[in-house]
């Protein structure tokens, strides 16, 4: 399986391993809980499992590559093995070296939130590896993103920034086709910001990239909506599913695996009525 390249859209479990993450921090710092998790969601109907040891949640510090891969390395071990073939793993880092130890554990995705800025050796490596990598949008770092931030035209500088940097990992000799762009919802940007990237996102599918929506559980939701527990905004995470699939998203970065998969296969089926026939 090539998830830069799929057959229908996908859908990305998140699986956090970290004390902090906004919406499920701490719940599977226990690797046993961790990897019991990932089977279910892959049950669910999970294509791929994101696995990360750092959080990137507004306000959050950084956390040592040594620690990361503590986090980390035995839940991919111990799921890679029991996993069925389909299911793909992404490790969710900006290290190259916690995406290089990942991969030999059993990673087949690099999903980078710094886009390949943090680390220079991310490209060599994903390269190398041949495998694909997602390079998202974030305004400033996790520690300070949501710090009042300003654009003259959110859609399109986050366009022109991911096409910058998909340029730049293709100069360090990556094919078009690993190379999967993120916008970025909830990495340093305002309500305003987030809903004019949704409504837009058909400007990020034709630039040829594959495009991965991660807008699980964002808190600009729960303001649209009046709701304020992370854990309730599944209806309204489907609803972002739903258009993204429409407008020819390609990936699907959720914590509801189970709805998501429902929204995004009902949603395709619409999409694709002219292709199937009559049922």
């Amino acid at each position: 399986m090539n998830p830069a390249v799929p057959d229908r859209p996908l859908i990305m479990g998140i699986l956090n391993l970290t004390p902090d993450s906004f919406s499920d921090g701490g719940r599977f710092s226990d690797h046993g809980e961790a990897a019991a998790h990932a089977l279910r969601m892959a049950a669910e109907g999970a294509d791929i499992i994101d696995v990360g040891g750092e959080s990137t949640r507004p306000g959050a510090a950084r956390v040592p590559a040594g620690e990361q891969l503590k986090r980390v390395l035995p839940v991919i071990e111990t799921i890679r093995a029991a996993l069925p073939a389909r299911v793909g793993i992404s490790i969710d880092t900006t290290s190259a070296e916690v995406a290089g130890r990942a991969l030999q554990a059993g990673a087949s995705l690099i999903n980078d939130v710094s886009a390949g800025r943090d680390d220079p050796g991310m490209f060599a490596l994903a390269r190398d590896r041949k495998v694909p990598i997602v390079l998202m949008h974030m305004r400033g770092v996790p520690a300070n993103m949501q710090d009042a931030p300003r654009y003259a035209d959110v859609v399109g500088e986050v366009r022109e920034f991911l096409l910058a940097r998909a340029a730049a990992a293709i100069d360090a000799g990556m094919p078009k086709d690993d190379i999967i762009i993120d916008p970025g919802i909830g990495f340093g940007k305002n309500k305003e910001h987030n809903l004019r990237l949704l409504a837009a996102l058909d400007s990020l599918v034709a630039t040829g990239f594959t495009v991965l929506l991660g807008a699980s559980r964002k808190r600009f939701m729960g303001s649209v909506c009046s709701v304020e527990k992370f854990s309730d905004l599944a209806g309204a995470t489907c609803a972002t599913t739903a258009l993204g699939v429409l407008a020819g998203v390609r990936i699907f970065r959720v914590h509801d695996v189970r709805a998501n998969r429902q929204a995004l296969d009902v949603a395709w089926a619409i999409r694709n009525l002219g292709n199937s026939g009559s049922e």
